[in-house]
């Protein structure tokens, strides 16, 4: 055999080893394609499912919930015009009001600053149906964070709707006490940090609730 063909089939020889060994790695490559693309459905597939469970979107807001700007956190002594109706943050009065529920309209000031704690506010205008007010009021009486019940509840002229849910930079409003996102509100906002100020206390300042 000449010089030239022997150096031929060595050629091939090396050639065809190189492609078995190839082989397997080609099929690692495939395998764990087929996995990447699994594991990118799942997480499209999960992202989904989390957002359905929380109302539609990935934050945990209920749908609805109108969230503002950064607001100020000055403390005053007077009277604030607030730029929402009922007020959901901004300047207010250093001492915060008690959580609990009321049945006459609380001070403004007071209660922002609760809300700069952590508090939700509830709100309905006044001569809402005597069964939509017991419900709002179970609400606040069995939603607790620990030892403390960061709820107020409390009548409020001139509402935009029948009832208006507040915490610091958020507010949702609603047409009956029984609507879920309420309940998924409280537990989104009652107790957080939303205001600066998370584990400040909702006792131990101005007002008397009945409850």
């Amino acid at each position: 055999m000449s010089k030239q063909a022997h150096r031929s089939q060595r050629l091939a020889a090396r050639a065809t080893e190189t492609s078995q060994t190839s082989r397997p790695g080609r099929r690692m490559l495939a395998v764990l394609g087929g996995v990447g693309v699994l594991l990118g459905a799942g997480l499209v597939v999960a992202a989904i499912t989390f957002a359905a469970v929380n109302g539609g979107n990935s934050t945990g807001l209920p749908s609805g919930t109108q969230v503002f700007p950064e607001n100020d956190h000055t403390h005053v002594t007077g009277t604030v015009n607030y730029d929402h109706n009922p007020p959901a943050g901004g300047p207010h009065n250093p001492v915060q009001l008690n959580c609990g529920v009321y049945t006459e309209q609380v001070p403004n000031e007071n209660a922002v600053h609760s809300l700069e704690h952590g508090a939700v506010w509830i709100t309905y205008k006044p001569g809402l149906a005597a069964d939509q007010v017991a419900q709002l009021q179970q609400l606040a009486v069995s939603n607790y964070v620990g030892t403390e019940r960061y709820i107020i509840l409390s009548p409020y002229l001139n509402l935009p709707s029948p009832i208006v849910a507040s915490a610091w930079g958020a507010q949702l409003r609603l047409q009956t006490a029984s609507d879920s996102r309420l309940v998924q509100f409280i537990h989104h906002f009652a107790g957080g940090g939303q205001g600066g100020e998370p584990g400040g206390p909702c006792t131990g300042g101005v007002g008397t609730p009945v409850e």
